[in-house]
């Protein structure tokens, strides 16, 4: 496969808070990036917004002309949309690796926790629904309010990358890497992306006692 540095990723949900943190600093890092909205005005808007932020060459299109466009693709969806989007995108994803980013959180007065899924989690849903694309899981536990703020310059962070294509997880790894202080680690088949998902409930509440923007890191790798 191509270096991922030479490849266009996708960010469905790119208007988004975790969509257009990670977009920012993959556009600051080099890559060509395409932001996808089911509005291709306002995907236009968050992009041009992006290159004031970061430089770089991003554009933006509809969800449909974002996943053609690119070779890489973030689902980084609302999770109430989530199914509807990406079985509509089946054909633009079709042997292309999809990493599903989404956590399907519920929030009370008690706080986050998380929802079941009939198919296991957000990652199985996305695997059912392309069974065409390379689907992978990754990019759970990124605060966006830190990605966002590019006087951050090293975001202390592990992201988990899950899925059972490993060159597929090798490529989500690297992309990981390209923000600076950031590593991928691979954390296990997709199978096992349910308690990866839900963990974010359990980092929220860590965000919200101590007021940080709390993440993971994986010792003695």
């Amino acid at each position: 496969m191509a270096e991922v540095r030479e490849m266009t990723v996708g960010v469905l949900g790119g208007t988004g808070a975790q969509g257009r943190g990670l977009a920012i600093r993959w556009a600051k890092a080099g890559l060509k990036v395409v932001i996808g909205s089911r509005n291709a005005e306002r995907a236009q808007q968050a992009a041009a917004e992006i290159v004031e932020i970061a430089g770089g060459d991003v554009s933006g299109q509809d969800n449909a002309g974002c996943a053609a466009a690119s070779d890489i693709v973030l689902a980084a969806l609302p999770w109430e949309g989530h199914a509807e989007t990406l079985k509509s995108l089946q054909a633009e994803l079709a042997g292309k690796i999809v990493i599903d980013c989404v956590n399907p959180l519920g929030f009370d007065k008690k706080g986050p926790y998380a929802l079941p899924v009939p198919e296991g989690s957000a990652a199985q849903q996305a695997e059912q629904l392309l069974p065409e694309s390379r689907v992978t899981a990754a990019f759970h536990h990124v605060s966006a309010v830190t990605l966002a703020d590019l006087a951050v310059t090293h975001v202390d962070l592990d992201v988990l990358v899950l899925g059972d294509d490993r060159e597929a997880t090798d490529v989500v790894r690297e992309l990981a890497d390209v923000i600076p202080g950031v590593r991928g680690i691979y954390g296990g088949r997709l199978r096992n992306a349910h308690q990866v998902e839900a963990l974010t409930a359990n980092l929220i509440a860590i965000n919200r006692r101590y007021k940080a923007h709390a993440g993971l890191r994986i010792t003695d790798v």
